[in-house]
């Protein structure tokens, strides 16, 4: 069977993404892991399936890691979605709505190319994240390779753990992100955020990601450091986000509130493969 996929990516964050409206498709996690492969298949971050509506969206998306696994969110893969069904005219509206594993979400095509993405209202709440504590804090101990940091934990439809660091060039993120990643306290696993603060309006990212490693940049993540440091009265409500794959914008205006992304989402090529 041949599959058509479009190849994108936002600020290097890479994806494959697949239209199963019109072609079937089914994938089992050991294909997608060797489609993942970058020297044996296409390679890519997270795999991203364009799917008919089933509660009254647009359109369903699904979100595969480059292990197999199904996840609940991805906001670069979300604004690269919003790209994708506009260019290959599956809607004209420049706002839709769009079904994920943990709610919709609404992404927005501006005049200018780039896309802002409703990314949700955050959740702090241990059991929602889901994170083993008694009770809900701005920050956490976690004892990581032998040593205790301190962490902020929320929910942007998948869980992430944010630590601030002097530098993020220098900040141990190979070693600890996988530690973090599988700590007994994150029952379904976590994203990894280290964060380090420029200004009140600017700051640095890297994130380990559950089940890809680090990647050039992380949407959901970006919105997970922002939303800790504003909690925290370090950030103000408007953020630029510089990562190695470029910058976004994130806002917040504070508990219960959504949170805004803004950023590019770029085609890279077409292709078929042969499975």
């Amino acid at each position: 069977m041949k599959l058509k996929f479009t190849k994108m990516h936002g600020l290097g964050n890479d994806f494959i993404v697949i239209d199963a409206i019109n072609q079937p498709v089914s994938l089992d996690p050991d294909t997608i892991r060797r489609l993942a492969d970058r020297h044996f298949g296409i390679g890519f971050d997270q795999l991203l399936i364009v799917e008919p509506p089933r509660e009254g969206g647009d359109f369903r998306y699904r979100i595969f890691n480059a292990d197999g696994g199904e996840v609940e969110q991805c906001g670069n893969g979300a604004r690269c979605f919003a790209r994708f069904v506009h260019d290959r005219n599956l809607t004209r509206k420049h706002t839709i709505r769009v079904e994920t594993a943990r709610g919709i979400i609404t992404p927005t095509i501006e005049d200018n190319g780039e896309i802002t993405v409703n990314m949700g209202i955050p959740r702090f709440e241990p059991s929602d994240i889901p994170f083993i504590a008694q009770e809900r804090a701005l920050t956490y101990p976690l004892n990581v390779n032998g040593r205790e940091i301190g962490i902020f934990a929320v929910s942007m439809g998948n869980p992430h753990a944010v630590q601030i660091v002097p530098d993020v060039d220098l900040a141990p993120v190979t070693t600890e992100g996988p530690a973090i990643e599988s700590h007994p306290l994150f029952p379904e696993r976590v994203n990894a955020g280290f964060m380090q603060i420029i200004d009140r309006t600017h700051i640095r990212l890297r994130v380990f990601e559950r089940g890809t490693g680090e990647t050039l940049a992380c949407g959901t993540g970006a919105c997970a450091v922002v939303v800790s440091g504003i909690a925290r009265g370090l950030l103000d409500s408007e953020v630029q986000v510089a990562m190695r794959g470029g910058y976004l914008r994130i806002r917040w205006e504070g508990e219960h509130q959504p949170v805004w992304m803004t950023g590019p989402a770029v085609t890279v090529f077409e292709g078929k493969i042969e499975l």
